[in-house]
C-alpha cells in the first residue's frame, strides 16, 4: 500500500520549551492514525507542522514521497491539499450549510480550480453528495446556529472532505461534544473515512475516542511518541511503564520469575504464551528475577467457586458492568470487570481467578537480579 504521509525526526521548540524531539511515523493510504497524549505532549504541534501553520527546525515531512517541510523550506499551506477539521468547527455563521461546505471548493488547489471551471450544477452536485455522505440530506439551506453539535461537526467534516484532500487532519474534533454523542459520532466519523478511503490523522487525549477511530496510534508523551502501533497491541503489549499508566485501567503487582513461560504473584503462577520480556533486556530473567506485572481487569475473572478470595473496597458502575477494585490478603489492590447483575457490596468477599493470557513485565529492582 502506498505510502501518504511520513514524518522523519521532527523536532520544533519555542524560546523556552523543546516541544518535539524526533518525532517519527508514517501513513499508508487509507489508514487513520491518531497522536493521542495528555494536553502539552506536543500532539498538536504536529498537526500544525503537517498542515504548514509552522516549519520544523529540524526532521522532514513528506506527503506522496514529495517533501514539504524542513528546516529553512516549506510549501504554503494552500498547495498541501490538505484538509482540516477543527476543535471548534469553525463554521461560518452568515453562510448556510451547502455554501459553508461549498467553501471548501473556493481553496486555489488545482483540484479546486479545476471544479471552479465546471458547471455549477456540478458544483452543488459534489455539495448535495457530502450531504448524503454525512447524513445531513436536507439541510442545505439551515444556517449553523440552527443545527446541533453533532450535526455542525458533520458540516465541518463535509468541507473538509469537498475538494478531496490526500491527507486529512482532526484536532480534537469531539471534545466540544457530550460523552454519548462523542462515542456515536466517533464511529460515524471513521465510517465516512473509511468509505471515502481518506487517509486521516486524529488529534485528541481521549483514549477511547483513539481506540474507536484509528488503525494506529501514537503515544506521545513530552514531544516524543513511545509507542506507534495497533490500538489492540498498545493495550496489551505496552512499550513502556508511561504508556502502561495511560492507556486503560490496571495495576502493578510483584512478581517473581520461575522460568521464561512462567512468572509467580500473589494470586498464582501466571503462564506466558509468549517468552517472558522486560521493559527493558535482562539476560538473568528467568534465575529469580523481581518484576513488576501489569494486571489489567480483564485479567481478574470473579468466579464464586474459586478458592481464592478478595474483598471488594470500591465500585464504579458501568451499566453492562462494574469496576471493582479489590484488596488481596496481602493488601495489594487488583481491578476486575463483572457483570453488572453481580452487585456486591463494599466489604464483601468474593471469589476470583486469573485469565491472562500475555504476562507483561516491567523490572522492580535490576539489583535484585540474582
Amino acid at each position: 500500500m502506498a505510502l501518504v504521509l511520513e514524518t522523519s525526526a521532527l523536532s520544533h521548540r519555542y524560546p523556552a520549551k523543546q516541544v518535539l524531539d524526533g518525532v517519527t511515523f508514517r501513513l499508508e493510504a487509507g489508514q487513520i492514525g491518531c497522536l493521542l497524549g495528555p494536553s502539552g505532549c506536543g500532539k498538536t504541534t504536529v498537526l500544525r507542522l503537517i498542515a504548514g501553520f509552522e516549519t520544523p527546525q529540524d526532521g522532514e515531512i513528506r506527503i506522496g514521497g514529495e517533501t514539504i517541510s524542513r528546516a529553512g523550506f516549506a510549501t504554503p499551506p494552500e498547495t498541501r491539499r490538505i484538509g482540516m477539521v477543527f476543535q471548534d468547527y469553525a463554521l461560518f455563521p452568515h453562510l448556510c450549510v451547502a455554501d459553508n461546505i461549498g467553501f471548501g471548493l473556493e481553496r486555489k488547489s488545482a483540484l479546486a480550480r479545476r471544479l471552479r471551471s465546471g458547471s455549477r450544477p456540478e458544483i452543488a452536485a459534489r455539495v448535495e453528495e457530502l450531504l448524503e455522505l454525512v447524513g445531513l440530506s436536507g439541510q442545505a439551506g439551515k444556517y449553523p446556529h440552527e443545527l446541533s453539535g453533532g450535526q455542525q461537526q458533520r458540516v465541518a467534516l463535509a468541507r473538509a472532505l469537498a475538494p478531496r484532500p490526500q491527507l486529512l487532519l482532526l484536532d480534537e474534533p469531539f471534545s466540544n461534544l457530550d460523552v454519548t454523542l462523542r462515542e456515536r459520532l466517533s464511529l460515524e466519523v471513521r465510517d465516512i473515512l473509511k468509505r471515502t478511503d481518506t487517509t486521516a490523522i486524529l488529534v485528541t487525549h481521549d483514549q477511547h475516542e483513539a481506540f474507536a477511530v484509528a488503525d494506529a496510534i501514537g503515544i506521545m508523551h513530552a514531544g516524543r511518541i513511545e509507542q506507534w502501533g495497533e490500538p489492540y497491541d498498545i493495550y496489551h503489549n505496552p512499550a513502556s511503564r508511561r504508556v502502561a499508566d495511560f492507556i486503560g485501567h490496571g495495576v502493578f503487582v510483584a512478581g517473581r520469575v520461575i522460568d521464561r513461560a512462567t512468572v509467580r504473584i500473589e494470586l498464582g503462577l501466571l503462564k506466558s504464551r509468549l517468552p517472558l520480556e522486560c521493559e527493558d533486556s535482562c539476560d538473568r530473567c528467568g534465575r529469580g528475577c523481581s518484576l513488576d506485572i501489569l494486571l489489567r481487569p480483564d485479567d481478574i475473572q470473579h468466579d464464586d467457586a474459586a478458592a481464592l478470595r478478595a474483598r471488594v473496597v470500591a465500585k464504579t458502575f458501568r451499566g453492562a458492568e462494574f469496576l471493582y477494585t479489590l484488596q488481596l490478603p496481602s493488601g495489594a489492590r487488583v481491578l476486575s470487570l463483572v457483570p453488572s447483575h453481580h452487585d456486591h457490596a463494599i466489604g464483601e468477599m468474593i471469589g476470583i481467578r486469573l485469565d491472562v493470557d500475555h504476562v507483561v513485565a516491567f523490572r522492580h529492582d535490576p539489583v535484585a537480579c540474582p
